[in-house]
């Protein structure tokens, strides 16, 4: 999700622009990294921000809030509930560090690159083979006998073309595109994440209809990009359930496209990633965790709600403890643990739960995290606050 200027019903680019996003507008070129709180909320403990009851503590600096969230410098403060003023946020300075806190550019996992590494020459090592197959099953007595798998390994560039271009096409016939008049909170908060992380083109985003499905998911074809959100996530009348849930969800997914995840060349070098038992599977979990970077980045008070929601639905999610939930990760052990971790696409809830809460480190792709300090065990149940539900009436 990129640097932009989110349109007002009046800017060029609304509804009808047939381009695959919208350019960028120039802006001045001052820092829009949201900065801590002021010295007003009172003093700011060192080292890296953790979660706390309230929500993220900041590291150091000065500035001031809104709404519960960080104001960049330099940057007057967003109008609640409408668009940015004209000449939208500044564009973050490309020379920024990246890190796990909020207050700068996101960072990519530290297993992302290596594990890429890894299965691109796995990949490259499939494709080489299978020529080599093809071409010695031309000249052989036989004549030319070939697996199917061989087959598809030799006309992977073409497969993975064509599945992105069907992928796009069903979007854009069948989705409802987001817009200034068409889900328009959902539509400015996709603005305000490609901003946020330096994108120099805004990707479309669209509105499928989820059928109680809680998911969102990201992908492009040729230059485009786009961004794919079910209907369950947003409320009767277009409005968000969770506005910084929705907001965290939608910059995860712009944090896979602002980190290449979503590029041709990198899933045609990823194409054998399904096939390699763990490897793949973490090398996929890994790009889940920078794209929870991102998504923290974007809006940090999101994490908790979007994380409920993925547990429990959206008529649930209140129920859950994020806390509770997050300290389970060092408590639930056993090599079946493991092995569900390891086979899984995305990180468990628990663990993840725990990447977002404890912003010291990487999120734990291998092993389980351990606690810093001793959890204490939960003891007996809340007391019922609400009286007892009445029978149900005879049919």
């Amino acid at each position: 999700m990129r640097p932009h200027e989110p349109h007002t019903r009046d800017s060029p680019g609304a509804p009808g622009d047939s381009g695959a996003g919208v350019p960028a507008a120039p802006v001045p070129a001052s820092s829009w990294a949201p900065v801590p709180p002021s010295s007003a909320t009172g003093p700011v403990p060192s080292g890296a921000p953790v979660w706390g009851p309230t929500g993220p503590v900041p590291e150091a600096g000065g500035g001031h809030r809104q709404g519960g969230l960080p104001v960049p410098y330099g940057a007057a403060p967003v109008p609640q509930g409408g668009w940015y003023p004209p000449g939208g946020p500044p564009v973050p300075p490309q020379g920024q560090p990246r890190g796990l806190s909020p207050y700068g550019r996101p960072a990519r996992h530290v297993w992302e690159i290596p594990l890429l590494v890894i299965v691109i020459g796995c990949t490259a090592i499939a494709y080489l083979l299978a020529v080599l197959i093809l071409v010695g099953s031309a000249f052989s007595e036989e004549g030319l006998i070939v697996s199917p798998y061989v087959l598809l390994l030799v006309f992977a560039p073409v497969v993975v073309w064509l599945g992105r271009g069907l992928n796009y096409a069903t979007q854009r016939i069948n989705g409802v595109k987001m817009s200034p008049t068409q889900f328009p909170e959902g539509y400015r908060l996709v603005q305000e994440a490609a901003a946020r992380f330096g994108m120099a083109t805004v990707p479309d985003a669209y509105v499928v209809l989820g059928n109680g499905q809680i998911n969102a998911f990201a992908s492009g074809h040729g230059f485009r990009r786009f961004v794919v959100v079910y209907s369950d996530l947003f409320e009767i009348g277009g409005a968000a359930r969770d506005p910084d849930a929705l907001a965290f969800i939608i910059g995860h997914e712009v944090g896979h496209i602002a980190a290449g995840h979503t590029s041709y060349w990198r899933q045609l070098g990823m194409f054998a990633a399904p096939s390699l038992p763990i490897l793949g599977s973490s090398l996929i979990r890994s790009q889940e965790y920078t794209a929870d970077n991102h998504g923290f980045c974007n809006r940090p008070g999101g994490a908790p709600g979007a994380m409920a929601t993925l547990a429990a639905g959206k008529y649930l999610n209140s129920q859950v403890g994020f806390d509770e939930m997050a300290d389970r990760a060092a408590r639930e052990k056993g090599g079946f643990v493991w092995l569900v971790n390891a086979l899984s696409s995305h990180p468990v809830l628990t663990w993840r739960m725990w990447a977002l809460r404890d912003r010291s480190r990487h999120g734990p792709l291998f092993w389980r995290p351990s606690a810093r300090h001793r959890i204490p065990p939960t003891t007996g149940y809340p007391p019922i606050t609400v009286p007892p539900a009445t029978p149900p009436k005879p049919v």
